[in-house]
């Protein structure tokens, strides 16, 4: 069963703030091979969601530079991933942050902007991470930015931006069920303690 929790949005920020002039040796650095964009804004949404989507081609998740999901590090599948796409919506299980395109007006900290040049190209990923009055800062890798002005991306004619509205879980509740219903435990699996009998009750006073 999918149940949905918060999207950590200080958390992401942080983490963002945190990597961004640097690199986070658990992840593997894609600059020069492609860009690093998407990836490092996929660690950030990772820091302020705590899941990923294992399914293969469709999902959202890093293990390797051999076994990631093609939205984890691409501009465009990670757009169709996390705003759920037709082809990615059916397949992928629902698990993980999911987002909506929303006026710039309406994004806000943690959020996801990308750029697209003159040709149409969505080529870059950012996250939001302050304001400064009506200017959106972001951070990036790639072109290493912290805070940086969303305006100073002369060669971003189109933006997009996504608002993460939280983050699908799966949870097992039948094993509460079948544990609770045959006196097993209380569904954490906790074993239910039989009551003290009466010589073992403390009578003192």
């Amino acid at each position: 069963m999918l149940v949905t929790k918060p999207y950590r949005r200080e958390r992401a920020v942080e983490y963002a703030k945190r990597w961004a002039l640097d690199r986070n040796p658990l992840f593997v650095d894609f600059t020069g091979f492609g860009g690093n964009c998407t990836n490092f804004v996929s660690q950030a949404v990772l820091a302020g969601s705590c899941t990923m989507n294992y399914t293969p081609d469709f999902g959202w998740y890093f293990i390797s530079a051999e076994d990631r999901a093609p939205a984890w590090s691409s501009v465009e599948y990670f757009y169709d991933f996390f705003t759920e796409t037709p082809s990615f919506a059916s397949k992928n299980g629902g698990i993980g942050p999911y987002a909506r395109e929303v006026t710039r007006e309406e994004a806000t900290l943690g959020d996801v902007i990308q750029y697209a040049n003159s040709m149409g190209d969505w080529y870059h990923t950012v996250l939001i991470t302050g304001f400064d009055g009506d200017e959106i800062l972001v951070s990036a890798q790639s072109d290493n930015a912290l805070d940086r002005p969303l305006s100073s991306y002369r060669n971003a004619v189109q933006k997009r931006f996504l608002h993460i509205e939280g983050v699908r879980i799966e949870i097992d509740d039948d094993v509460c069920f079948e544990t609770l219903l045959s006196g097993a435990a209380m569904g954490d699996e906790t074993p239910i303690e039989e009551p003290p009998s009466p010589e073992e009750e403390d009578t003192s006073t």
